[in-house]
Parts: structure tokens; sequence; C-alpha cells
């Protein structure tokens, strides 16, 4: 069948500047440009380019540019360019549209619109240079009260207090499964997160054998496939995760297509190499707030009791309901995934249709626990989207009491967010599991990057709490009155728990 598709982006080259290298033509993994040797020219296809910027990058002429297609289409409010050709792929294909990353519709965050309170004359501002700024976090179960005693002058805490997670900064790198991405991404998360005082979250691939000695700042992601999940891999982890579900796809299982099942992700999955890694929509076991109790003890039997558990879930529309219910079923810690999450591989239409913000999860089951008295038993992880330091703490301040960052950390890596990850032919070495285009990935490299990024995020955190004049975190912590509106709805301000600016 022919293709009515136009090609999405258009590759430019300065023939004066090309030097025949062909670094492009080994760069680009989509095969987008190729090298005439009778003609000694390097021609490209437009229709292969998906706007990575790697072939760009490593130019070492700079002979190339890229730039969007403006397309044959007529500027129509309805029936935008995007619709059209989805329109037109689905009728040459017959399939489900995939894509990959989060959603990429403005209306769908509410961080620009939220602003941040700052002191002046009668709250003095504190100078992070000079004075201590407390960012330490614990994610866990707390106490209602400590019970202590004094013996021979000592103070003795008999209180039994339940496992923590002790984080140096309020940010931990969110779930991506071996498969997804390569080997090298998962140590370079897994150095960082060592390095920094903070955890990553291994997904639902397992953890590679050759990881399991970063296993003192992994969390271990138990989902519906149960993939990897051993006594072992649970053992291995700091904290145990149950996944209910995700924000770019809520509602639906995961796939990882068999030719991305090498010999090492097999062995890692428990799964033969070469065939489909299908995660079902629900967890077999779990139809009920009864059954996820029953998970949730078993994993706490299966460990000693020496983990928390965490429960992650998309953020809903009845998710302030169904958290109170995961708190009381006895999970440590609630993940909430906002609509702005990223997958590796999702409908489209699924991803830019399903779910809630993460703002308005955060603020209505931060409060909802806080209405019910049971805010403590529990500690609330948000992530979907995190692009900042500002993002951050505007989280915190509505309830949350630290982030998960999954994009950011794999832009810090080098991703360019072209979408493309379900392809597994991620020029960047990120999202594929091809062992020639892996090796672009150095773990060392990898892990120094997402270290300064975490400092820089956590410094600027400092600099925005020594501009409100609090010198720790937990002073921030659902601390709502720090926060106002701008553009926004009556009902909207109630739900987020804010003021509008100006009050």
């Amino acid at each position: 069948m022919k293709s009515y598709l136009p090609s999405e982006f258009i590759v430019e080259r300065d023939e004066e500047k090309c030097i025949r290298c062909k670094v492009c033509v080994n760069q680009c993994t989509y095969e987008t440009h190729s090298y005439d040797a009778q003609d000694d020219v390097i021609r490209s296809k437009d229709e292969n380019c998906v706007n990575c910027q790697r072939c760009v990058t490593m130019c070492p002429t700079h002979a190339l540019s890229i730039k969007k297609n403006p397309g044959p289409f007529r500027d129509n409010a309805n029936w935008s360019s995007e619709i059209i050709k989805d329109i037109k792929k689905q009728a040459e294909t017959g399939g489900v549209l995939l894509t990959g990353m989060g959603a990429d519709k403005p209306h769908l965050t509410y961080w620009e619109r939220l602003l941040l309170n700052a002191s002046q004359v009668t709250n003095p501002s504190i100078d992070p240079l000079r004075e201590p700024m407390e960012l330490r976090t614990y994610l866990g179960a707390k106490a209602d009260a400590l019970e202590i005693e004094f013996e021979d002058g000592d103070i003795e805490l008999k209180t039994k207090l339940a496992p923590q997670l002790t984080l140096e900064t309020p940010i931990m790198f969110s779930a991506m499964s071996y498969g997804a991405i390569s080997l090298n991404v998962h140590e370079s998360l897994a150095r960082a997160a060592t390095r920094s005082g903070t955890y990553f979250n291994t997904g639902e691939g397992g953890l590679d054998s050759r990881l399991y000695k970063y296993g003192e700042n992994a969390i271990v992601q138990v989902a519906s496939g149960r993939f990897g999940v051993h006594s072992n891999y649970l053992n291995a982890g700091a904290a145990i995760e149950i996944k209910i579900g995700q924000g770019a796809k809520p509602g639906i299982g995961g796939h990882l297509p068999g030719e991305k099942v090498t010999e090492d992700i097999a062995r890692t999955r428990m799964i033969p190499v070469g065939t489909d890694a299908l995660s079902p929509a629900p967890q077999h076991d779990i139809y009920s707030i009864e059954d996820l109790r029953q998970l949730i003890y078993a994993l706490k039997e299966a460990t000693n009791y020496t983990k928390p558990v965490s429960v992650k879930i998309a953020a809903v529309h009845n998710v302030a309901a169904i958290a109170s219910g995961i708190v009381r079923a006895g999970a440590d810690i609630i993940a909430l995934d906002g609509v702005r999450g990223s997958t590796g591989a999702a409908p489209k239409v699924i991803r830019d249709n399903v779910g809630i913000p993460i703002e308005l999860a955060i603020a209505s089951v931060d409060q909802r626990l806080r209405d019910e008295g049971i805010r403590n038993k529990a500690s609330i992880v948000a992530a979907g989207g995190f692009r900042s330091s500002g993002d951050i703490v505007k989280a915190i301040a509505l309830g949350a009491d630290a982030v998960y960052i999954a994009t950011a950390a794999l832009i810090a890596l080098g991703c360019t967010v072209c979408q493309r990850c379900y392809t597994g032919k991620c020029p960047w070495g990120i999202a594929t599991s091809d062992p020639w285009i892996s090796k672009r990935i150095n773990p060392e490299i990898g892990a120094e990057r997402l270290v300064n990024l975490l400092r820089g995020w956590s410094m600027e955190i400092k600099e925005i709490m020594g501009g409100m004049g609090i010198n720790a975190i937990e002073s921030l912590r659902g601390n709502r009155l720090h926060l106002r509106g701008v553009n926004m709805t009556d009902t909207e301000l109630k739900i987020l728990g804010v003021k509008m600016a100006g009050e």
C-alpha cells in the first residue's frame, strides 16, 4: 500500500562542509543516512528521520541540521496535522498507534500556574551558603507517638519504628525496567543513586545480578508479570514496590517485544530468549484492597519485615479513596504517577486521554489521608513529568514527601525525547537492548551526569527554601500556605488547597 504520510522532518546537509566521514551513517540507527560510493555522496531519507539530533551532535564539521516539515496540510483548529497523520497511519497499518515518553499536550500541567511564597520583612530569609539546610527525607510509616525512657542518664527509645528509606535529597530515580532501557543505563542510575544517597527503581524487569551490589540503594518492583521476582531479588533491595498502574497507561499492562529479549534480559526476567514479555493489565491475585493487603503481608513476611513496601498507582479520578485503602492495607509508601508520566511504549490514545495531572492527585491524596488521621501511616512519592527543582518544591508543598524522576534523568544521559523508545533503536543507547547501540552510554560518565543533575537541583531547592525562610524540607511538606495559584478556577484552587495569588 502506498503511504500518504509526508516525512515529519527534513534533513539538510551543507555539501561544502560535509567531508564524507560517514559518522552520520554509523550513528543513525534508523538508517536515515547512506553513503553512495559511486557518486561519493551521502544521501538522506527524510521519511526515516525522528529528529533525535544524534547525527547533528556527532557531525565533526557541523554540516547537518534538521527542521520540522511544515507539511502539506492546511491549518485547521479541529483537524490538526497530528490528527490527520494519525488517521492516515492507522488507515495504512490497521493497528494501535504506539508512542514513547509522556503525554505532550499543553493543558495537562499546573506547575506554571502555581507560585511559591518568599520571605520579606517579617519572616527573614536564610542564606543556604552560611546556614544549614536540611533536605534529608525519611520514607515509610511513622509512629503515632514516640515513647522514651531515661536509663542511667541516657535516653532510650521504646517505640519500635517501621523500616525507613533515608534520602539525602527528596529525589529518586523512577521505575525503568531492564529491557526497556539498557543495562548501561540501569548501572548509571544505580551508581548515581548510591553516590547521591538516594534510590533507583528497578522497574518490572528484575535486577541483573551484576547490579546486586547496588541493592542498598535499589527499590525492587513487583508487577503483574512477576518478571525476575524471587527471594534473592526481594531481599537484595532496600524497599519493595508493588506496581498496580502507571501514569502513561493507567489500567493496561506492559509489553516488551520478543526481539528486545536478549539472553541477559531473558535470564534476569526468567523467560525464554526472544519471547514477548507481556504484563497483564491486572495482577491476577489482586482484585480488592483485601487481596492487596495479602500481597503486602506476603512480601513483608518474605523479607522479615525489614523493608518498607510501596504501592504504585496511576493518578485517576478516585485516587484519594484508593490511596486511603492502600494505606489501610498496610503499605508504607504510596507512589502516585500522573498523566505526564512516561513509558517506553504505550498506545497513544491511552497516554493522551487517561488519568489526571499529578498536581491534583498529590493534593487530594494528602488531604484525604489527613482528614482520616492516617497521613503518618504512609509516605507519598509523586511521579509524572517533573522537569525542574521548582516543580519538585511545589510538589512537596502540595503534600508529597519525595518525587520520582525518569524522563529528566534520561535527558541528562542524552535523550532528546524523540518518542520512539518502543522501536528499540534509540540512537543514544538508552531505550535499547542492542549491545552495539548500548555501548553509547558509558555507566561512569552517565553516573557523573546524573549526580551533577541531582546536586544542581538540590542546591536550587536549598536556594528556594532559603528564600522562603525555611531551613528544613519537613517544614515545607504539605504546607500549601506557601503556594498561590494564578489563572485557575475556584474548583481547581479548592482541589489543590491553595489560595489565589493576591490573597
